[in-house]
């Protein structure tokens, strides 16, 4: 119980810090009402038999007028406390007492303004409207050690300053901060968007081309199994697509929603068989030892192959392929080729999947070339000094 009020009292303070547009923590005007309420009690208790009980019942009503204002309303506002602690002080200067705890409250005035006004001339009316009440009650009241208490709300303002400059940059790191895993959110955003466009991209086009085979097998050759073996392939690719995606999206959540691997390098082979089987003529050759590309790379150059094949068939039906993969020491080399018919040439040239392969090969450090040479379309992709 104790904890769930005291969890409010915090929240409610540090509520109406933010709306009174201060960004000290909750504890801070805590700590500085009960210093304040301390000096002026003593201060009060040092003039018991000097002054008489209006003046000491009225510096101590208005010291406390603010706190009570702010308890009731929940409104904090910094002038009318300063002000408050000023005319408290002066109210008590009027019959000094050695040593003083009044000129205290100028410091914790001067304390405040350099820590929360906003202005610079609101700060220095405070601190002269100090300075002025202790050379008013040391030529008037008699008070004794003027010049240390000056000095002392001198220091006092410059510990506000020190408070206020910490919490500028304390306000600065959070921004930075927030920025920077705003920009970490979008680009991991942005990362899984991309594979989900691939795994789109390549499962929906080779379901079709397992579609149009099977229309093809039923409409001219009446060959209902070769149909069905086309419409299994497809089920199995869509199958296998909607799984991938789901560990994709996975990765949005706050724990993995399966424990199967993304797809790397060794993956390209099978990726490769499973377009030729829809009805895409490619062909894979691979040299080096693929055990010296990372998981990373790995996933790049895979999603790089993939989304090429999706272009060969969305670009250049008919066409011919080739993927040749080479891992060696100074790196890896992919090159996927196509015959490319003059027809769509612009087309292939114009696609949007050459965006996401660029994006994908500066993930990987890599240099990546996508153009036509002579009869062909070739995407070639170089990643210096690959390491496992």
């Amino acid at each position: 119980m104790l904890r769930i009020l005291r969890d409010r009292f915090r929240a409610r303070v540090q509520a109406s810090l933010t709306r009174a547009g201060l960004t000290l923590p909750w504890w801070g005007a805590l700590c500085a009402s009960a210093v304040s309420f301390v000096f002026t009690v003593v201060a009060l208790v040092q003039r018991d038999a000097l002054l008489p009980p209006e003046p000491i019942a009225l510096a101590g009503l208005i010291v406390i007028a603010p706190s009570v204002i702010w308890t009731i309303t929940n409104w904090i506002m910094p002038w009318v406390r300063m002000t408050a602690l000023i005319i408290a002080a002066s109210v008590l200067l009027i019959e000094p007492v050695l040593p003083d705890f009044a000129p205290l409250l100028l410091l914790v005035a001067a304390t405040e303004a350099g820590s929360v006004l906003r202005t610079t001339w609101g700060i220095a009316i405070v601190t002269i409207a100090g300075e002025a009440v202790l050379v008013a009650a040391g030529i008037w009241g008699g008070l004794i050690g003027g010049p240390v208490y000056m000095v002392a709300i001198l220091l006092g303002l410059s510990g506000g300053l020190m408070v206020r400059w910490y919490t500028r940059v304390l306000d600065a790191e959070r921004g930075n901060r927030d920025a920077s895993r705003d920009k970490a959110l979008l680009a991991e955003r942005q990362r899984i968007a991309r594979e989900v466009h691939d795994v789109v991209g390549h499962s929906l086009s080779i379901t079709l081309l397992h579609l149009t085979g099977a229309r093809h097998a039923l409409q001219q050759d009446r060959d209902v199994d070769e149909a069905i073996e086309a419409l299994t392939e497809a089920e199995q690719v869509g199958r296998a697509a909607m799984a991938d995606i789901r560990r994709t999206v996975g990765l949005l959540a706050d724990s993995p929603s399966g424990s199967a691997p993304l797809p790397g390098v060794e993956d390209i082979a099978t990726l490769v068989e499973r377009t030729r089987s829809a009805g895409l003529a490619v062909r894979y050759t691979q040299e080096g030892d693929l055990g010296r590309v990372g998981a990373s790379d790995g996933l790049g150059l895979y999603r790089i192959v993939q989304e090429s094949l999706v272009n060969v068939v969305k670009h250049a039906p008919g066409a011919t392929a080739e993927v040749r993969l080479n891992a060696g020491r100074s790196g890896l080399k992919l090159i996927v080729s196509n015959t490319l018919p003059a027809t769509v040439r612009r087309a292939a040239e114009d696609g949007s999947g050459l965006a996401g392969m660029a994006v994908r090969a500066a993930q990987l450090g890599a240099d990546l070339s996508a153009g036509p040479s002579g009869r062909q379309w070739v995407v070639q992709v170089t990643v210096p000094g690959a390491k496992p």
